[in-house]
């Protein structure tokens, strides 16, 4: 089953992206199951994170179900790409006398 998850995975997510040529997987076994790693474009990203995570949380279903057909548990994670922007915004609070002085602009 080594190849077939990564290449489905691989598969459907290239099906989804704009830069196909860019999306990697790697894949590693423990105690807990097949944990597969998946990057993409940073412009992609997006595209499979999808509204509210809905996209990814298909993505993960789709292979949780596959992995059952084969008798393995299956995690996605997708990774964060280098100069994401998801966090970008969390450490930038402003004190109020500097939101009071933004809003009187």
């Amino acid at each position: 089953m080594h190849e077939q998850d990564t290449q489905f995975l691989e598969y459907i997510v290239k099906a989804l992206v704009e830069n196909p040529d860019a999306v990697k997987t790697s894949r590693r076994v423990d105690d807990m199951g097949v944990f597969i790693e998946l990057v993409v474009d940073p412009a992609d990203m997006g595209k499979i994170i999808g509204r509210n995570g809905h996209t990814a949380q298909a993505i993960r279903t789709i292979m949780k179900a596959f992995g059952k057909k084969h008798q393995a548990n299956i995690s996605i994670q997708i990774k964060e790409p280098v100069g994401g922007t998801r966090d970008a915004g969390l450490g930038a609070t402003k004190s109020v006398d500097e939101a009071i002085a933004d809003l009187n602009m």
